[in-house]
């Protein structure tokens, strides 16, 4: 059940809520509730059901079992994902639908304005009409429509045409003109569905600022963990149809989920020391009773000779104790904390050294080798030039610009999916490619299946790798490829990348769609990881945390620069459009 309805009293609360689609269960028994005035972030994996509670919450879906209770007297405002209007609709209709609320009640403002005049009397009218305008007022009804525009210029779209259609806009358009109309609307309770989505820094620096002015609730379902750190006090993790609450922001779902991987790994640690106690008990006392005689070597009394060893000794029953403990405990066994993700350099380049010592640096190591990839004048596609880029053996490469400028056009053209219009391209070694496209395998093929595939021996041999990851779930691996959300069939292509030795690593905006812990995992894993890498992202946090050469592809010259130095002391690679 459901209930919208404005309140002097804001609540938001959901009770014992299951949501599924066809067979699968999305959410399962959820209870949670949100206080007025808190900022909530929603994370998990792409596909876990975090945009189907938003839903839930607008009323935009109803539960299947459960109640969802929302009062809100200030108003809903609601962001999705797609902006649901036909491409011949204009900016003004976009504009119309977010702030349908303003619209309703102004429009019934005029109507009661307009039956002031109808002879009789005027009481119940006029009282009417001056609630109808107390409420639009309440709302900054009058200013509506300069708060759009305000927000339109800080989200990049200033002076927007009202009556420009839909479809001569771009994806990323749409998206900020939905948004600067649900921020315009100003309602107590915001609901935002990856609201940082096609904007650049300056906008979505602007978009915080609007929202830790913003005196009401906030939710919103995001990946960007920067903007988790900065707006959000409680963070709700969705996973497996459950939903979790973190308190202290991003910092503490940070410490909650290595707590939990603590606990899982202590957990594990006592099952394997039971298991091992309860064997070593069985064999001993096994060994114990095969070292009583059967009869007694002498008699005794005339009876000895005929007398049996009692076969107890009480070593039976704790033979018999100990194998059912090992039968449960083998039966259900605690699975152990997933391995941490770790990238692994092929070091198989011509005249490569043994691998160095743990105590050696790797970029010392990498001096040694040569280039893994070298690019001298070069025309690809008759609109990206590229003059001078080596990228050494250890060497990490962050590629940066606008979009157009042909970021992924060079990842493709190192990983020889692209041949250059003119000039030489060598790259050696082993390449590892993960691919803002979705490249994991036919849509009938399974998790397992996509997985082994063109590795030796059966797919089921490869079971236990794929577990030990994480990725997935042993229930996972029998999923079809056309079941799987696209953050889902990126995780296999991710299996698969950090399962092969590589020498150089091809990274095409590596945490799209990915949960926030898992691209910290995949932060650690390139940490750790020797061989050379070009990143293309634009998750501000991995750009703050990247330590090596920036290349910035526009139309001019770009510089190319060790991280934290001055730009001119690099070297210079010319990059642009031809």
């Amino acid at each position: 059940m459901l209930t919208l309805q404005p309140s002097a009293v804001s609540q938001l609360t959901l009770s014992g809520v299951t949501k599924r689609y066809a067979d699968r269960v999305v959410l399962d028994e959820v209870s949670l509730s949100i206080r007025p005035g808190e900022k909530v972030g929603i994370v998990g994996d792409n596909g876990a059901g975090k945009s189907t509670l938003l839903r839930l919450i607008a009323g935009r879906d109803l539960p299947d079992n459960g109640d969802v209770v929302v009062h809100a007297a200030g108003g809903i405002g609601y962001l999705e994902q797609t902006l649901e209007l036909p491409p011949t609709a204009t900016v003004a209709d976009a504009i119309d639908l977010a702030l349908s609320d303003f619209r309703d009640l102004e429009s019934r403002m005029r109507t009661a304005e307009a039956a002031l005049v109808a002879p009789g009397p005027l009481g119940r009218r006029l009282d009417a009409y001056t609630d109808l305008v107390a409420r639009f007022e309440a709302r900054g009804g009058y200013t509506v429509d300069a708060r759009v525009d305000a927000a339109l210029h800080g989200l990049g779209l200033p002076d927007l045409d009202r009556n420009r259609l839909l479809g001569t806009l771009s994806g990323g358009q749409r998206r900020r003109l939905a948004l600067a109309a649900t921020l315009a609307s100003s309602p107590e309770l915001l609901l935002l569905d990856e609201p940082a989505n096609d904007l650049d820094d300056s906008a979505v620096e602007w978009l915080e600022r609007h929202l830790r002015e913003h005196s009401g609730t906030v939710v919103a379902v995001t990946h960007d963990r920067v903007f988790l750190e900065r707006i959000t006090r409680i963070v709700l993790e969705v996973d497996a149809g459950a939903v979790t609450r973190h308190g202290n922001g991003y910092a503490g779902y940070l410490t909650a989920k290595a707590a939990e991987r603590h606990r899982r790994q202590q957990e594990h640690d006592r099952w394997r020391a039971e298991l091992s106690r309860n064997r070593r008990l069985a064999d001993s006392n096994v060994a114990r009773l095969d070292a009583i005689p059967h009869k007694l070597p002498l008699a005794v009394f005339a009876a000895g000779p005929f007398r049996t060893r009692s076969r107890g000794h009480g070593a039976q029953s704790r033979i018999r104790n100990a194998k059912e403990r090992v039968s449960r405990l083998t039966t259900n066994p605690v699975a152990p904390p997933p391995d941490p993700l770790r990238f692994t350099a092929d070091l198989a380049l011509p005249g490569a050294p043994a691998a160095p010592q743990p105590q050696e640096s790797v970029l010392s190591a990498g001096a040694a080798l040569p280039p893994v990839a070298e690019v001298s004048s070069v025309v690809v596609q008759g609109r990206l030039r590229l003059d001078g880029l080596r990228i050494g053996a250890a060497d990490r490469l962050l590629v940066t610009g606008p979009n157009g400028a042909g970021k992924t056009t060079l990842l493709r053209l190192l990983a020889g999916e692209l041949t250059a219009d003119s000039g030489p391209v060598t790259v050696r070694g082993r390449v590892g490619h993960l691919r803002q496209e979705d490249t994991a395998g036919p849509a009938d093929r399974t998790v397992l299946e996509a997985f082994a595939s063109g590795r030796p021996g059966y797919p089921d041999e490869h079971a236990d790798a794929l577990l030990a990851l994480g990725l997935f779930r042993p229930a996972d691996l029998g999923l079809r490829l056309g079941e799987l959300s696209y953050g889902q069939r990126r995780r296999v292509e991710l299996a698969r990348l950090v399962t092969d030795p590589v020498d150089l690593l091809l990274l095409d905006e590596p945490t799209n769609h990915l949960s926030p812990s898992l691209v910290e995992d995949l932060e650690q894993a390139l940490d750790g990881y020797s061989g050379a890498v070009v990143l293309v992202t634009h998750d501000r946090r991995m750009r703050q945390r990247f330590r090596g050469r920036h290349v910035e592809l526009v139309a001019g010259d770009a510089e190319s620069a060790v991280a934290g130095t001055v730009a001119a002391r690099g070297r210079r690679v010319r990059t642009c459009a031809a």
